[in-house]
């Protein structure tokens, strides 16, 4: 299973890097295969790359099912469905 996650761009940095957050962690990911990246934008990231920009609703949208999901899991630990 692949598992991609929305990112918020606070910081570009040389060759074609990047600093984004999300949650309060903040890790650095390659923007080599997204153009126009700017800080602010949304970027879906997958294993250390930003593979898509992402407008700030769709970000929100996905942030807020992770949310969930991850509340889920906290009240009912044993109860993970395949």
């Amino acid at each position: 299973m692949c598992l991609a996650i929305p990112a918020k761009v606070v910081q570009k940095l040389e060759n074609d890097q990047a600093l984004v957050e999300v949650g309060g962690v903040r890790n650095q990911v390659s923007l080599m295969l997204v153009e126009d990246v700017t800080v602010g934008d949304y970027v879906i990231v997958h294993v250390g790359f930003a593979i898509a920009r992402l407008n700030a609703e769709e970000a929100a949208k996905s942030l807020a099912l992770f949310d969930e999901i991850a509340r889920q899991l906290e009240e009912n630990p044993h109860e993970v469905h395949q």
